[in-house]
């Protein structure tokens, strides 16, 4: 296996992603990406944005603000704890990469940009969010060119 990618954002779901790389690859880790795909104004806002073009202009517009700066540090924490842990398991090639835009679509595309074989993202949402704010795990599950795992 060449390599893995981790999506990581919320903290219950990078914890079960993490756990499951750590069971199922403790023999023989391979590389991972832990990826975190940041959404200005949070998921309601780059959902609803109809193109690449108006997506790509928010991110121009925020670009090199103190919001943006603030984004990129808040991005940059989610990868301390799921990297000190698979680190901690004996994953000694474990790189961090931060996207913007759509995170169903940003998952498989770096997956597919970066080499991966598999994609591990987390399951750990109830039905009535799932409902409500949509299901980016499954959505990626059906689109993606790889395996996906889900972790609970």
């Amino acid at each position: 296996m060449n390599g893995i990618l981790v999506a990581v954002g919320g903290a219950k779901g990078s914890r079960a992603c993490v756990a499951a790389c750590a069971r199922l690859f403790a023999d023989r880790p391979p590389a991972v990406i832990l990826l975190h795909v940041m959404q200005y104004g949070g998921p309601a806002a780059a959902d609803g944005l109809s193109s690449d073009a108006e997506l790509a202009e928010l991110r121009a517009t925020i670009e090199g603000t103190p919001q943006m700066e603030t984004l990129k540090a808040k991005a940059e924490a989610t990868f301390t704890t799921p990297r000190t842990f698979l680190q901690e398991h004996g994953f000694g090639d474990v790189r961090t990469v931060i996207k913007f835009g759509r995170p169903t679509e940003e998952i498989v595309r770096a997956a597919a940009e970066y080499g991966m074989d598999l994609i591990v993202i987390g399951n750990t949402r109830g039905p009535i969010d799932k409902l409500i704010l949509g299901d980016v795990a499954h959505r990626v599950a059906s689109t993606a060119p790889v395996p996906v795992l889900l972790a609970r």
